[in-house]
Parts: structure tokens; sequence; C-alpha cells
């Protein structure tokens, strides 16, 4: 969690305050950002040897990425910027929501929710920018989060991860904490 909102602090929230009023700094920094919960969701398996977890992380930003491009080439809806008809959805918020989903769902609430707020501001970033609309980033959003929902099983329930409180019997509290591998 710490980690991605560094990445956060470090790297995109520069761009937003630094030049608050330039639509195309905003366009840059959800550029990187899109990429942030994926890397950091790919950087936690690798680090616990969950190659399960990032081919589940593969698998749903490959669908992610695919159904967007699908939808962008047959909808054929022009930018709010007017600069080409591949508006709907936003692949940079479908990618971003599939990394977050992904962290949330095999890693828990404490990586996912870090990573829904920079999946936030990228989507509020390329409605800010006028790459999309509303409903573009929505439908990206679906998207990801429907891809990851449908691919990642949760890392806990894999290994039956047992955490329970104890006391013994001199009334000295602890936790019991067991884990199949």
């Amino acid at each position: 969690m710490k980690r991605l909102l560094l990445i956060f602090v470090v790297v995109i929230f520069p761009f937003a305050v630094g030049h608050a009023q330039s639509r195309n700094a905003i366009e840059t920094s959800t550029d990187i950002a899109m990429f942030a919960p994926a890397a950091v969701g790919a950087g936690v398996a690798l680090a616990e040897g969950d190659y399960k977890g990032l081919l589940q992380l593969g698998e749903s930003l490959a669908v992610s990425v695919a159904a967007s491009y699908a939808l962008k080439y047959t909808v054929k809806k022009e930018r709010p910027d007017g600069s080409d008809n591949h508006s709907f959805p936003s692949n940079h918020t479908g990618f971003s929501f599939a990394g977050a989903t992904f962290l949330q769902k095999r890693y828990g609430w404490k990586w996912g929710v870090p990573a829904y707020l920079v999946s936030g501001y990228v989507a509020w970033g390329r409605v800010y920018s006028e790459r999309h609309d509303v409903w573009d980033v929505l439908a990206g959003a679906a998207i990801g989060a429907g891809s990851g929902f449908l691919f990642t099983t949760p890392f806990a329930r894999k290994h039956d991860v047992v955490l329970t409180p104890v006391i013994n019997h001199e009334g000295n509290c602890g936790v019991y904490f067991s884990m199949k591998f």
C-alpha cells in the first residue's frame, strides 16, 4: 500500500500539482499512472512467488485491452477533443482498473484501496484532459474491473490462510497463523 502511494506521490502528483492548469500534463500523468496498479500487482506476485497470480493478472489485463480495442474499432465514437474516433471505451481506465481489481481481489483491500485511488485518478484525468467523456471511463472501468473479477482468485483462499486470536492457559493473548503451501 505504501509503495503504491509512494509511486503516486513521486511520479504522478507532481504532474497534477505543478501543472494544474495543463490538460497535457494531466494526460501525460495518466499515460504513466495507468500502469501503476498492474506494475505493483506484478511486483507483489513476484515477491510472493505467486506465479498463478501473475498469470491471472496477465489474463485480466489481456482481456481488458482486447475488449477495449474491439469496442473502440466497432463503436468508433469521436473523442471530446476531436482527435480521432476511438474514444469508447477508455483503455487507460480499463487497464488501470484491471490491475487494481487484481490487487484487491488477490491480496486484499490494503493493496486495493490505493490502487483504486490511482485508477480513479486515471479516470478523472482522461475526462479532464478531454480524451474521454464520463461514459467512456465508466465503460473502461467496468471492463477492467470485470476482467479482474473474472480471472482473479483470492490468494488467501488458495493457500488456506488461517489467522485466529488465541488465549493460552496463563491468560496470554496471541495469534495463531497457518498457511498451506
